[in-house]
């Protein structure tokens, strides 16, 4: 039975192009970007031009690439490198709620050295309102974190009139790009710093990024190498970095095309489903173009994904970095669902493999689970 994937917002397989790309650099030009013989030097032009391609289609001219392993370290490494850089000036970390757990979790890491944190929390439709990161500024804050796009429901967050208030209020403003790179525009900076994970966008694993604006005040990840300016020490995957810029500028070329092309395939499948089952879509409708959250009326979520599992359909709950949690999400919650609510829902993410047939297959299967579950038909 072939799998219909619907869980592109956890993972992307791996472009063919940036596969062809990458080879070389696992096979023949294998050398290290820090030995000077002709196979290091190789590698280290390939990682320059890299960088410079990544840094064309995220944040532009006006700031610099770091490669970090993942979207997850970038971000626990811009809060701490932040926070570390103000210890003892500032105090205070002010953070949306419905943040990735490697910035809420970074911050809690934060408190044994006398940082608080703020939590935001979003309005009923999942937007974090621009005015109440107003209210939440003062003198004290040195790291403010709102995501571009949420990883779960996919609703787009007002990240220029975010940046606009922290530049007033002179404190440095965070933007976990991982949902958003290679689907929204990001060629001038949202941010003071953003974050970019290769396999979100049909890129390897195991390498991602973090632009910072030029002049951003921030300490070092790693210490030891002189790797990536000396902020973070350590053998650069070359092959990764290679793949990870092929696999963004292909992204990036056809975005406008393919962001139609997805967002007719959820809305039709959206639609699909909700002509037979009780059910209603979760967040603002202004969202990233693959995603669709949808809360079924009498059905826990977990069990409706393990019986598309079954049916050949890949779907989840929520983050794949929660996924063994037992708990509702506390994006949802935090949206003013109840526990109920919460746990009835369920992750649709299109990709490019997906057409309109595999997308009207899914929706009958997601039907027929749903009945054979109880759900509320109609």
């Amino acid at each position: 039975m072939e799998t219909i994937y619907l869980d592109h917002a956890a993972t992307t397989p791996l472009d063919g192009r940036v596969l062809a790309a990458m080879t070389p650099y696992l096979k023949e030009s294998f050398g290290n970007a820090d030995s000077r013989y002709a196979l290091g030097r190789q590698a280290a032009s390939a990682v320059l031009s890299a960088r410079d391609v990544i840094g064309s289609l995220i944040g532009g001219s006006g700031g610099s690439v770091y490669f970090t392993s993942c979207g997850s370290e970038a971000n626990s490494w811009a809060l701490k490198g932040v926070c570390a850089a103000n210890f003892g000036k500032k105090h205070t970390i002010v953070l949306s709620a419905i943040e990735h757990p490697s910035l809420l979790r970074a911050a809690e890491d934060m408190s044994v050295f006398g940082y608080k944190t703020v939590l935001v929390r979003p309005d009923k439709d999942g937007v974090v309102p621009a005015a109440a990161i107003k209210r939440a500024l003062c003198d004290d804050v040195a790291f403010v974190g709102v995501m571009a796009a949420n990883n779960e429901t996919g609703v787009l967050q007002p990240a220029a009139e975010i940046y606009s208030l922290c530049r007033e209020a002179g404190a440095f403003y965070f933007c976990d790009c991982v949902q958003a790179a290679g689907t929204i525009d990001l060629t001038s900076p949202v941010a003071d710093g953003m974050s970019f994970s290769a396999h979100k966008f049909y890129g390897p694993k195991g390498v991602g990024g973090l632009w910072l604006k030029k002049g951003a005040r921030i300490q070092r990840l790693v210490s030891g190498g002189q790797q990536e300016g000396g902020m973070r020490g350590g053998t650069t995957f070359v092959a990764g970095v290679v793949g990870m810029a092929e696999a963004l500028k292909l992204a990036c070329d056809g975005m406008k095309e393919e962001n139609e092309r997805l967002a007719s395939l959820r809305d039709g499948f959206v639609k699909h489903v909700l002509s037979r089952v009780s059910a209603r879509p979760v967040g603002s409708q202004n969202r990233l173009p693959s995603n669709a959250n949808i809360a079924f009326g009498g059905v826990r979520g977990e069990q409706l994904v393990i019986a598309l599992d079954m049916l050949g359909v890949a779907a989840s709950t929520g983050s794949a970095c929660s996924s063994g949690a037992s708990k509702p999400s506390s994006v949802l919650l935090a949206m003013g669902l109840s526990e109920e609510e919460a746990a009835s829902c369920v992750r649709f993410t299109f990709g490019r493999e997906n057409t309109p047939a595999n997308a009207e297959a899914a929706a009958e299967k997601v039907i027929a689970a749903a009945r054979r579950l109880g759900a509320r038909m109609l």
